[in-house]
């Protein structure tokens, strides 16, 4: 298994235990969302290395994505669900911000919050938020 696969791996298993809410992989936009909320984690992008040599290495930043959706109502609100979600992920990520060593370090970038109506459903109160994976390769496809 590549180390970029490991990581995001790791990283899902880790939220997947946190969190009261699932978390899918690279899921298509959900139609429902459970009462606890929704987190998609997305692969993201490794980015260019900077690359060293003798012997050759490569650092990446790779950048993770993750979407939250909590229900909103008709009436509004989900804002403090949508808090709470939030603030399980920080702990989750804290609890072990190196994935058991496979990155040296995953650091969170603030969210950006939004609202995804759907036609004939219940509005969805959504969060974006970006993680950035560091991590050292040899090869950049095993990497």
């Amino acid at each position: 298994m590549s180390t970029r696969e490991a990581i995001l791996a790791a990283l899902a298993a880790q939220l997947g235990a946190a969190l009261a809410a699932p978390v899918r992989r690279n899921a298509a936009l959900p139609e429902k969302v459970p009462a606890d909320g929704l987190v998609i984690l997305r692969d993201g992008e490794p980015g260019e290395p900077e690359v060293t040599l003798n012997p050759r290495r490569e650092w990446y930043r790779h950048r993770i994505e993750l979407e939250l959706f909590v229900p909103q109502g008709n009436a509004g609100g989900g804002e403090a669900a949508l808090d709470g979600l939030l603030g399980a992920i920080g702990a989750a990520l804290r609890a072990d911000e190196t994935l058991g060593g496979l990155a040296e370090t995953l650091t969170p970038a603030a969210p950006e919050i939004g609202v995804l109506a759907i036609e004939g459903a219940v509005p969805l109160l959504t969060a974006r938020l970006v993680l950035t994976a560091e991590y050292l390769v040899s090869d950049p496809l095993a990497g």
